[in-house]
């Protein structure tokens, strides 16, 4: 499920430079976060970076945009071609 920002986003652009995919960008009032980009970190991170950071807990899962951790990981590798992700990659899902 990517992840999206919220009306309670206070647009101080802390979660910006944490995605590891360049998938928030500044929007008309606040930050946006593009769904065709987000991972929800999978494979980079251990928990999505964005909800880790952001002081106002704007960034919530989406629950229109419902992903498997194999269906995130398929489009992290589309998105980072040369990185490896063999062995066991970072996943919030394996808590």
């Amino acid at each position: 499920m990517a992840y999206k920002i919220n009306d309670e986003c206070s647009s101080c652009g802390a979660c910006e430079p944490e995605c590891p995919n360049n998938a928030i960008s500044q929007g008309d009032t606040v930050y946006m976060i593009n769904a065709d980009l987000c991972t929800e970190c999978v494979g980079a991170h251990d928990t999505p970076q964005c909800a880790s950071v952001c002081p106002t807990e704007s960034c919530v899962a989406d629950p229109q945009k419902n992903e498997s951790e194999e269906a995130l990981l398929v489009k992290a590798k589309k998105l980072h071609p040369t990185k490896d992700f063999s062995g066991n990659v970072p996943s919030h899902f394996k808590k």
